[in-house]
């Protein structure tokens, strides 16, 4: 899940999040793909679907009780959505550097260059969406990607024992 460098023997743990391209900003999903690849992030799943508002209050349930709560349940289930699982180092803080500030209008002035400035169309429909944690980015993948498994990537070692067995480490 994360990546981090462990001094001792070079292993690497890549972190996933996940981004949500919202209604608002669905018809720029190509742009918004563009963006994610060349920022040097592997799309690990993606998908297309319209939620319920009942699957929206499930998925943003630590907002419940919030003033804005309903109507963010309702623009969520209001179009289709995609939902994509990220993998890169320091995926959620990159990611979220990214999309910028929540409030897009405020991003319009502070962030003019990331994506909710770009693509956000008022305080609440702010185009994208990037998991807080890493436990979140657990939570939300699992939630969008329920039969998925999330596991963290082999080590090096790991990788080259494996070849090794099998007499495929050449170059490596």
């Amino acid at each position: 899940m994360k990546e981090r460098m462990d001094q001792s023997s070079s292993r690497i743990y890549v972190e996933r999040t996940l981004a949500i391209i919202k209604p608002d900003a669905i018809h720029e999903s190509e742009k918004i793909e563009d963006v994610i690849l060349k920022s040097e992030f592997t799309i690990l799943q993606k998908r297309k679907l319209q939620l319920t508002p009942e699957q929206c209050s499930d998925f943003y349930a630590d907002q419940y009780g919030k003033f804005f709560f309903p109507s963010l349940t309702a623009f969520m289930s209001s179009g289709p959505i995609i939902a994509l699982t990220l993998a890169r180092n320091n995926a959620i803080a990159h990611w979220k550097s990214i999309i910028g500030p929540v409030n897009s209008t405020k991003a319009k002035e502070t962030h003019p260059e990331c994506l909710r400035a770009r693509y956000g169309t008022s305080d609440l429909k702010n185009a994208l969406h990037g998991s807080e944690s890493f436990h979140a980015a657990e939570r939300e993948i699992k939630f969008m990607f329920p039969n998925s498994v999330i596991e963290p990537f082999p080590s090096r070692e790991r990788i080259e024992e494996y070849l090794s067995r099998f007499g495929l480490l050449t170059g490596w």
